[in-house]
C-alpha cells in the first residue's frame, strides 16, 4: 500500500485547485535534456497530477516519446507503468511517512535505466483540506537520502532553491 484512503480523498480534493501540481513544469527543461542525452524515450511520470510533465516535453518540443502517467488521485491512469526513465517530480515530500519505503520500492521496481526525482525540503505554499501542510515530510537531503539509497544509487544531485533533485539508477538485485 502507498497511500492510505483518508490521505487519497485529501489530496483528490487538492487536484482540484489547477495550481496544485504545476512543479513539473519547472523540471521539464532537465528531463528534456536527460531524454537528449541518454536517447532514452519512455518516460513513467509517477505522481503525475495533471500530466504537466507530458505536456511540458512536447511544449518543448519533444515528438516521439511514450509517456506513462501513474497518480493515485486520478484512477483512470492505472497502475505505474516501468520505463527508461522513471520520473518522479515534487511528490515525495508528498508522501504519507508509513509508505514512504513502499514508494521508493515502486519507483525501483517501475525504473528500467534513470531515476529522476526532486524533493523540495520546506513547507509548501498549499495546505491540505485537514489544514496541515501538503509537504508532510519536511527533511533536509541529510535525511532523504538514506532512505533513496536503500534501493538507488545516485548519480548526481543538485541543490535548489527549497530541496534538491536527483539522477539515480536502481540498485542491482542482490543474489
Amino acid at each position: 500500500m502507498t497511500i492510505s484512503p483518508e490521505y487519497l480523498a485529501q489530496q483528490k480534493e487538492l487536484h482540484k485547485n489547477p495550481n496544485y501540481g504545476v512543479a513539473s513544469l519547472q523540471y521539464a527543461p532537465i528531463v528534456l535534456d536527460i531524454v537528449n542525452q541518454t536517447g532514452l524515450n519512455e518516460i513513467s511520470d509517477y505522481g503525475a497530477g495533471k500530466q504537466n510533465l507530458k505536456k511540458k516535453l512536447k511544449e518543448l518540443g519533444l515528438k516521439r516519446f511514450r509517456y506513462f502517467a501513474y497518480d493515485p488521485a486520478f484512477p483512470e491512469y492505472g497502475t505505474p507503468q516501468p520505463a527508461e526513465i522513471a520520473c518522479c517530480i515534487d511528490v515525495l515530500e508528498h508522501i504519507e511517512p508509513l509508505y514512504l519505503n513502499s514508494v521508493l520500492q515502486d519507483l525501483k521496481k517501475i525504473t528500467k535505466t534513470i531515476g529522476f526525482f526532486t524533493i523540495h525540503t520546506g513547507p509548501a505554499g498549499k495546505t491540505l483540506p485537514d489544514g496541515r501542510n501538503a509537504h508532510i515530510i519536511q527533511k533536509p537531503s541529510s535525511w532523504w537520502l538514506p532512505q533513496i539509497c536503500e534501493h538507488f544509487e545516485v548519480n548526481q544531485l543538485e541543490g535548489t532553491n527549497g530541496g534538491f533533485w536527483l539522477i539515480v539508477v536502481p540498485k542491482a538485485k542482490k543474489a
